[in-house]
Formats: C-alpha cells, sequence, structure tokens
C-alpha cells in the first residue's frame, strides 16, 4: 500500500513539468491576451466619432436592481418618501407633487413604486431624522389594490412589523359610486396606526367621481402645515417652478435607436416576442370592425382581435387593454400654436439621479411621437399644470385667470371648476383661449400625464373564440359648451380602423393585452345565474352565454341563464338581438328586455327587476346561485343593489341588517359580482 506513493514520487522527480507542446500552447495564449488588452485601451484611447447629443434608447422595463430606498435616502440627504400605488396614473402624479413641494418645507423628498422597494425597511425609516413615509394609495376593483401595490398590501395584512417611530400620513384615490369607496387607503391608515406607526395628518379621501384635483389641494394644503408643526419646521415661503426633468436635443440620431410608440422595449411593435403584457403590448389584427346599432345617430362597434399564435389566453369576463393614439390634428395644433418643430428627437432625462424613473417616457423619441404615444393631451389638466403656465403667459388678464384657477382660494376652484371641468377644456383648447400663453414644449410634455390604455369588457368565450378576442364599444363624440367636439381617445382611433379596407394592403392592427378580472361564471355550468346588462354592459355576459350554450351543446345540464337588458329603442340599439335571440329559441337563455324611449313612459332594467323579485330569489336565495351586474357604477349599480337587498329582505323575511349581511356574504362568496365604471 505505501509504493504507490513513493513510484509517483519518483516519477515527479524524472519527467519536466512542461511538455515543448506545453509551453508553444502557453506563449501562443500569453501573445493573444497581450493584443487583445492593446487593442483595447487603443480604442479607449482614441476620440469617439459619436457626438454626445447622440445617445442610446432607454428601456423602461429595466430597473435597478437596488431596492433599498433607506440607502437612496440616507446618501441623497433626503428625509421624505411618497410611496404610490396607481393604475392610471393619477397616484403617481399627486406623488410626485408632494415630492417635489417637500423642498419648501426643508424635507428634500423622492417618489417610490412600492413594488420596486423594499417595504419590510419602512422599520428603519425612523433611524433618518425628522423622517416622513406619505402614501397615495389608490383602490382598484372591487376593493382591491392596485397592482404595484399589492404585494405591500398583502404583507401589512399578513405580518407585524414594528412601526414605532415611523411618521405617516395617507392619501386615498377612490370614486364613491363604487361600494368599496377607497377602502385601501382606509384600511393602511388603519394598519400602519395598529403597528406603531405615528400618524401625522388626517387620512385624505380624493373622489374621481365628484373634483378629486380638489380633494387633493384642499388636503394638501392642510397637511403641509401639520407637517411643520409636527417637526418644529416653517415654510421658506419660496415657490419657485423646479424642473424634473433637463432637456436634450439629438440633432444627429440614428433612426433605429429612436422610439416610436413602443410601450417599454425599442422595437418591440416590430420584433415581436411573448409574453405579452401592459409593458410588452401584442400588435394584434383587426379581423372585424362591425357596426352594431341599426339605426340613429349614435354609434357601437363589435371589433375581433387576431390573436393566433401569439400564445395569450383569456378567460370569460376578462379585460381587453388597448393602447391608443392621440387625433393627428390635436398633435399638429400643438405644434403650430407654440411654433415647434414636432419632428426635433429629444431626450427628458430625470435631474434626480437616485430615482428609478429616468424618463417621463421612452427616450429618445420626436415631440410628434411624445404627444401621439405616450401624452394625454385631452383630458382635464389639474392646478399644477396652469401654475407653471402663468410664467409663459405674457398677458396679464390672462396671467392672473391663471393664477387665481391654480390657487386654493374659493373663487379660484370656482373658476377652475367653470372653466376647465364644466367647460371640459384640455391643454389644446386652453392655448387656443389663452392666446399669449407659449409654454416651452418640452415643459409642457414633462407636465402631462401618461396616455393610458383602456379597458374593455372583453365580449367573447375562449371556449367559443379561442384565437380572437371580441370587444363591444360605443364611439364617444360629443359637444362641449364652448361649441368645439370633443372625441373619445380609443374609440374615435377605432372607429377608423376598418380591415375591410385594407384587404390588400398592410394588416390593420392595434397593441393589446389581456387584463385578468375575479368577473367568473360559476365552475358548475347547472348553478343558476341572472346578468344584468344594459347598453354595452352586455359585453361580458355575450361571452357568458356563448360558455353556457357551448356547455349545453357538449350534453352538460344546464343552470338558468337569465339575463336583464336594456336599450333606448328595439329598432335602434338592441345590440347583438339576434345572436340573443337565438339562444332563447334554443332553450340556453331567458332574457327580460326594457326599452326606454319605445313608449311614452321610460322603462329601465330595474323597472323589470322590482316586477320579477321572485324569480331573483329563486336564483339567488333559493338555488344558490349567482347574480352579475356590469354597466354603469354611477346610477344603475347602485340601483340594483338596493333592489338585491329589498328582494332578500322581503323574499327571504330577514330584517335590514340581516339582508344586509345576506348580500355581502354573496360578494365575498363571489356570488354577487360587479364590472361598472363610471
Amino acid at each position: 500500500m505505501e509504493a504507490e506513493p513513493e513510484l509517483g514520487a519518483e516519477q515527479l522527480k524524472e519527467e519536466p513539468m512542461f511538455g515543448v507542446l506545453d509551453i508553444v500552447l502557453l506563449v501562443a495564449l500569453l501573445g493573444l491576451g497581450g493584443w487583445w488588452l492593446l487593442k483595447n485601451r487603443r480604442q479607449a484611447e482614441e476620440p469617439t466619432t459619436t457626438k454626445s447629443y447622440s445617445i442610446q434608447p432607454t428601456n423602461l422595463g429595466t430597473q435597478s436592481t437596488d431596492n433599498s430606498f433607506i440607502k437612496k435616502l440616507k446618501s441623497s440627504g433626503r428625509s421624505l418618501v411618497v410611496f404610490y400605488g396607481s393604475q392610471t396614473g393619477t397616484g403617481e402624479e399627486f406623488a410626485g407633487r408632494l415630492a417635489k413641494e417637500g423642498i419648501r418645507y426643508r424635507l428634500k423628498g423622492m417618489v417610490a413604486d412600492p413594488e420596486e422597494c423594499d417595504m419590510e425597511e419602512l422599520t428603519h425609516l425612523k433611524d433618518i431624522p425628522n423622517s416622513l413615509a406619505v402614501f397615495c394609495l389608490a383602490t382598484y376593483g372591487e376593493g382591491d389594490p392596485t397592482d404595484n401595490a399589492m404585494e405591500f398590501y398583502e404583507w401589512l395584512q399578513n405580518g407585524d412589523a414594528d412601526f414605532a417611530g415611523l411618521n405617516y400620513a395617507v392619501f386615498g384615490l377612490g370614486n364613491k359610486t363604487y361600494e368599496h369607496y377607497n377602502e385601501v387607503a382606509k384600511y393602511v391608515d388603519k394598519r400602519l396606526e395598529e403597528l406603531g406607526a405615528t400618524r401625522v395628518f388626517e387620512l385624505g379621501l380624493g373622489d374621481d367621481d365628484a373634483n378629486i384635483e380638489d380633494d387633493f389641494i384642499t388636503w394638501k394644503d392642510k397637511f403641509w402645515p401639520a407637517v411643520c408643526e409636527y417637526f418644529g419646521i416653517e415654510a421658506t415661503g419660496e415657490d419657485v417652478s423646479v424642473r424634473q426633468y433637463k432637456l436634450t436635443e439629438h440633432l444627429e440620431v440614428a433612426p433605429d435607436r429612436v422610439y416610436t410608440g413602443e410601450v417599454a422595449r425599442l422595437h418591440s411593435l416590430k420584433n415581436q416576442r411573448p409574453p405579452f403584457d401592459a409593458k410588452n403590448p401584442y400588435l394584434a389584427p383587426i379581423k372585424v370592425n362591425r357596426e352594431l346599432h341599426k339605426h340613429g345617430d349614435r354609434s357601437c362597434m363589435h371589433i375581433e382581435f387576431d390573436i393566433e399564435g401569439s400564445k395569450m389566453r383569456y378567460d370569460t369576463g376578462d379585460h381587453l387593454a388597448v393602447y391608443p393614439v392621440n387625433d393627428t390634428e390635436l398633435v399638429n395644433k400643438i405644434g403650430k400654436l407654440l411654433e415647434m418643430d414636432l419632428d426635433t428627437i429629444i431626450t427628458l432625462t430625470n435631474t434626480d439621479e437616485d430615482s428609478s424613473k429616468k424618463h417621463p417616457f421612452p427616450c429618445p423619441c420626436s415631440y410628434r411621437t411624445a404627444l401621439t404615444h405616450y401624452l394625454d393631451i385631452t383630458c382635464n389638466p389639474r392646478t399644477h399644470i396652469l401654475k407653471e403656465l402663468i410664467e409663459y403667459t405674457k398677458d396679464p388678464q390672462e396671467q392672473e385667470k391663471l393664477r387665481s384657477m391654480a390657487s386654493t382660494s374659493p373663487e379660484g376652484k370656482q373658476l377652475y371648476n367653470q372653466w376647465i371641468i364644466q367647460d371640459n377644456r384640455n391643454i389644446v383648447h386652453i392655448l387656443e383661449d389663452l392666446k399669449s400663453c407659449k409654454p416651452a414644449l418640452d415643459h409642457l410634455c414633462e407636465l402631462l400625464p401618461r396616455l393610458q390604455a383602456r379597458y374593455y369588457s372583453i365580449s367573447s368565450s375562449p371556449k367559443v373564440y379561442p384565437t380572437t378576442v371580441h370587444i363591444t364599444a360605443v364611439l364617444v363624440e360629443y359637444e362641449t359648451p364652448t361649441g368645439r367636439t370633443n372625441k373619445g381617445v380609443a374609440t374615435s382611433w377605432l372607429a377608423k380602423k376598418q380591415p375591410a379596407k385594407a384587404e390588400n394592403g398592410p394588416a390593420i392592427t392595434a397593441p393589446i393585452y389581456i387584463r385578468r378580472s375575479q368577473f367568473r361564471l360559476p365552475t358548475r355550468p347547472q348553478t343558476p345565474i341572472i346578468m344584468i346588462g344594459p347598453g354595452t354592459g352586455l359585453a361580458p355576459f355575450r361571452g357568458f352565454i356563448q360558455e353556457r350554450n357551448n356547455s349545453k351543446e357538449e350534453g352538460k345540464p344546464l343552470g338558468d341563464t337569465i339575463l336583464y337588458f336594456g336599450c333606448r329603442k328595439k329598432a335602434e340599439d338592441f345590440i347583438y338581438e339576434e345572436e340573443l335571440t337565438e339562444y332563447v329559441n334554443n332553450g340556453v337563455l331567458k332574457m327580460h328586455v326594457a326599452f326606454s324611449r319605445d313608449q311614452a313612459q321610460k322603462v329601465y332594467v330595474t323597472h323589470l327587476l322590482e316586477k320579477n323579485m321572485d324569480e331573483i330569489w329563486s336564483v339567488i336565495g333559493e338555488n344558490n346561485g349567482h347574480l352579475y351586474v356590469c354597466g354603469d357604477a354611477r346610477n344603475m349599480a347602485r340601483d340594483v343593489h338596493d333592489i338585491v337587498l329589498k328582494v332578500v329582505q322581503e323574499k327571504g323575511n330577514m330584517t335590514e341588517s340581516q339582508a344586509l349581511a345576506y348580500v355581502k356574504k354573496m360578494e365575498a362568496q363571489k356570488r354577487y359580482s360587479a364590472d361598472v365604471w363610471s
């Protein structure tokens, strides 16, 4: 056993460590390495031929991997962090305004997306003197947090962190027409206090059904004095405009490095690759775009998008998101009014190097692309935009008008509500009516909110149409009090996309993605259902009925499928009449229809529901069925809710409180679902 190592040792002594071939290879490798190093050094020393104003495009889908907001606060000498939960951009906008104003109160601020932060670090915010966390949180759907705040919300619900020493305030964004008004903000405000945090100022509740801008500035103007008093600080008194982004104009830039409407990845609309989502939409060919109204001056479109080969999947009841494009005429008007070349290529770069949001939209791009694809130029501008316009306005009277509307005085609020909200002015109308107002276009691009995707209830079933997604959309067009015609951004754009006109040309397409919903059919087809959907509220129920019919054709037992539909006139806007009638004739559907204007006395869906209380109770009370509502949240959905309570109370022989508890339980069990909008 001992002889083997000795023999090996002898062999090592007798043979050299490297053979001739080994030495040749080693020298060759060393030579190659030296040449590579010398080449790179020369390249580094040579002056670049690319001009300084030509930059690489940004990829908004890629974020910094460092998610420590505490480290960013400390390294930049900040003590205020404003988190936002935002689905449409308003919460993020409010957060940005608060963070920007903090400098006036000696609180240098930072905006933060909770999805990109390690929120467990909140327990260490107290280590920063005079620190404050503000939360601008929207409530979405049926009392749910927004997508980017979901993880933080669930962590608060399930965790028991010690927030002693954390100073906080919450402003909520909601809509009073919905049952779960501002539920997320209310919960976070209460939960933070339960976990030991200190509320610096009372919870603010913004109502988007009324005037959420007024709600925000009213809350904000009381919030800052409360913060000053709490921390023992004084306002600097300075009310200066601070630009968040710096402008770079590109005199020379390769066209293939410039964004032309992509949401995140450059060329993503040309070089498509799944999975498709909000940051990577699918450019879907439009197969069908037909009119559903038979007569009258209104229009309702049935549109079918081809998703074959995209690997996209949807369920009945989901939503289709469509990225629209602004009207070319409006875009050109801005260029003409401001005397700007809209084809100038620009980049706007955040002056805050610690911000995860480096650009307000994908850059570099042209002004035309920004105004067409990325910015909302048809919304009513909020007061902070009007405030920034003052310095660009020469006429003293026009200046005073803007100053008044941007103020918090009762007269100013009234003027803003009348001149902007009631008269329905967008930024183009303001520039037309205030002729001396000529803002820098790059500053305007910084101020205007992002153009958001539009969501439509899917009106098809994947079991019947696996390779197409259908939507049902009313064309929005109306006259304003100033005599102008306002058009819906998405529907007026979609109305022009007629595939029949492009049979021999390129496909007519639109960028889309699927947004998941909780609006679902019961798993067992024999469970009875009631669907209440006047107008385009019928959309998801068309998919429901298709799916129930498919179950029947497969030989499965089918429960009652009852539809309550309403429109103005049978001969005018009874959409999908032939389809629905066929389902009735085949024994799949039972239908109640209210035509509000076909007789002297108006009849609505709610009238039919009140007449059929026994039928409703039979489904939701005696047979454990499901009830669905889709459509207008402000009036119809509320009225339906009241009728359901009345049915449960009267037909179920319950007290008012018992009926309310019963309906709440139905909602918790997903047996009472609503897909509504205001």
